[in-house]
């Protein structure tokens, strides 16, 4: 990947509705040249899906939380089990496998706390679980989708 690529995946990630014609401008390139790039970023999988940035107060869904799950059990058919569970529960966001203290990490969104409890009764009768801390988002100080393309 050289840096024109780089170039590419920066405006990408931050308008994937951008024409290829507008994004060949912008890199200097004709717009084949500019839209077989695109297409190798793809079939390389560095690029691995186009999508909609929602806002989720504008959904009613501004509560964030951070849920450390601690286990007991470390075994594959747990950790089979346990994300078979998580995966298919829409406030789930993101999952984390962890180093340290906790073992998995969840980012849920949900609109309120009745939410939040109601998505911790569903957890835990999906799963057998050691040990459950959630940790409520006050003000979310940095969001973006965008990693970091400018460095080799």
């Amino acid at each position: 990947m050289d840096s024109t690529d780089r170039k590419i995946l920066a405006i990408l990630q931050d308008d994937a509705s951008m024409s290829v014609a507008d994004i060949a401008k912008r890199v200097n390139l004709s717009q084949t040249p500019c839209w077989r790039r695109i297409q190798k970023l793809q079939d390389a999988g560095i690029i691995t899906k186009r999508v909609v940035l929602v806002d989720p107060d504008a959904l009613g869904l501004g509560l964030t939380v951070f849920v450390e799950i601690e286990t007991g059990d470390h075994s594959k058919d747990w950790l089979d089990g346990f994300a078979a569970a998580v995966t298919q529960m829409p406030e789930v966001m993101e999952i984390y496998r962890m180093a340290g203290d906790v073992d998995y990490m969840l980012r849920i969104t949900v609109p309120n706390m009745a939410a939040v409890d109601a998505f911790y009764q569903r957890l835990i009768a999906m799963v057998p679980l050691k040990n459950v801390t959630s940790r409520f988002a006050m003000e979310r100080v940095k969001y973006t989708t965008a990693y970091p393309v400018t460095a080799g």
